[in-house]
């Protein structure tokens, strides 16, 4: 009870920046989209250790900063694998966002999702968006 309602007001709170480098998986299921966003495991207490999570980390950093659209960025660390692919990239009035198609596969499951980075020039930063 105290860790839902611990998840429920960390949800609360719109993403920032540094979410950026650790974006959560998801299932599809009713609830908010920040709510889907705090949701990583691979069943219940699987998750990647801290080195799969930075591999995880640097291939999606990559993928939305530095990769083309439709460039498969893969990572690869003990029994985990998965990749981030930047599919579309837009300009809007304050920057651009990137939608980008993320799997990793760890614990014998798979685990997919899009999601779209915005980069907001003013603020010079990224944010993860409902888009």
């Amino acid at each position: 009870m105290v860790a839902g309602k611990l998840l429920t007001l960390l949800a609360i709170n719109p993403a920032s920046a540094s979410e950026l480098a650790n974006p959560r998986f998801f299932e599809y299921r009713s609830g908010g989209f920040v709510n889907n966003l705090v949701d990583l495991t691979f069943g219940w207490f699987r998750t990647l250790d801290d080195d799969q999570k930075e591999h995880y980390q640097r291939s999606l950093m990559h993928a939305v900063m530095a990769a083309e659209n439709g460039e498969k960025v893969s990572w690869y660390k003990r029994d985990a694998s998965g990749f981030a692919v930047p599919v579309h990239t837009w300009p809007t009035g304050s920057g651009y966002c990137r939608r980008i198609h993320i799997q990793a596969i760890a614990h014998n499951t798979e685990k997919t999702m899009a999601a779209t980075a915005c980069y907001n020039n003013a603020h010079d930063n990224w944010q993860w968006s409902k888009q």
